[in-house]
């Protein structure tokens, strides 16, 4: 049990590195598990699919339709869209046969619901009844208090002093998954440019994307780019405390179908952002919106390093206004609103079944 939850794990196949192949065995481990697990158990009232993997709608369908019973179809990635849109897929059989599992999954569901308003526009384009769709976006588990100039130092001072660096530039920080849909290559396009070589990057996290960005910063000599694996939590926090600016990126034309939740976090924390995102993007629309810092185009490193630099200056008045506009703009997502509403459609869906 966890938390008075009964959890049931399934074995699935986790590559050590991650190739193409070795992520469809993955995923296709968990899917064929996963499912002989549900035959073996109680009916339930309603089950609840998080996708990706996109094929789990599958055997979501396929229950439904033996047990009588409703499922949610809950989206935290539009796959088959995004690996289009980045040249990972090419249109073809293979993406026919996704496309095909996510209509699937779709039609099946009484509630198909997505962490965007920007996914819901892409389910209502894909023919999912407007009833059927719902907004189910992360959640923030509270505000945490504010971190303030002293505590912004002590941190500054801790993190330099722990990995080599020197207080007295200007830092930023990208922490999170390295892959294909982060862009992370414009972090060190940016390193490189003139004023971005008086700034220090750090990237901290690990995927399938590290030993290019390992390799491309030892052939351009960035000595001003720290390469750390990801932190653990009081690690984390300090690291972000640290930062002058923290960092949020995504490759062109993905960011209609994903919303990274890791903004939630840095604006639960109060850290000025520069996003590196298309303009109609779901995160530059936050940003924006929300006031905690700048945007900047997908492939723009000069833009980028400027952007870095003017926050970095920033003075303690208008990092403070970043900051609290930043935790005005996340309450809306606090843990207990979003799930509360959310567990009020399972139970009027197991009742209406």
């Amino acid at each position: 049990l966890i938390g008075g939850v009964k959890v049931r794990r399934c074995w699935h196949f986790v590559p050590s590195r991650v190739t193409s192949l070795k992520r469809i065995a993955h995923e296709a481990t968990f899917i064929s598990t996963s499912f002989l697990r549900l035959l073996l158990m109680k009916r339930p009232d309603v089950m609840v699919v998080v996708s990706p993997p996109l094929p789990l709608g599958l055997p979501a369908r396929v229950l439904g339709f033996l047990w009588r019973r409703p499922y949610v179809f809950h989206v935290q990635d539009l796959q088959p869209d995004a690996a289009v849109s980045l040249g990972m897929l090419k249109p073809g059989a293979f993406t026919r046969v996704l496309y095909g599992l996510e209509s699937v999954a779709y039609r099946g569901a009484a509630i198909v619901s997505g962490i965007s308003s920007g996914m819901q526009r892409a389910f209502h384009s894909k023919g999912v009844a407007a009833e059927k769709v719902v907004l189910f976006p992360n959640w923030i588990h509270g505000q945490l208090e504010g971190s303030g100039a002293v505590r912004e130092r002590e941190a500054k001072s801790s993190f330099c002093g722990l990995h080599s660096l020197d207080g007295s530039k200007p830092l930023a920080v990208y922490s999170g998954n390295i892959g294909g849909k982060q862009g992370l290559g414009g972090i060190l396009d940016a390193a490189a440019t003139p004023v971005g070589r008086g700034i220090q990057w750090v990237i901290a996290g690990d995927g399938a994307g590290r030993p290019a960005l390992e390799e491309r910063k030892a052939e351009h000599g960035l000595t001003n780019v720290w390469l750390l694996p990801l932190q653990e939590r009081g690690r984390f926090e300090e690291m972000l405390f640290a930062a002058d600016v923290c960092l949020v990126t995504q490759q062109r034309g993905s960011g209609q179908f994903f919303f990274p939740s890791k903004l939630l976090t840095l604006l639960t924390l109060g850290r000025p952002v520069v996003a590196v995102a298309d303009d109609s993007s779901e995160l530059a629309v936050a940003v924006n919106g929300s006031g905690v810092g700048e945007v900047v185009a997908p492939g723009d490193s000069a833009d980028l390093a400027q952007a870095v630099q003017k926050l970095a200056n920033a003075g303690p008045e208008q990092r403070a206004k970043l900051s609290e506009n930043g935790r005005r703009w996340v309450s809306q997502f606090e843990r207990d609103k979003v799930l509360g509403e959310f567990e009020a459609r399972l139970i009027a869906l197991a009742r209406h079944d």
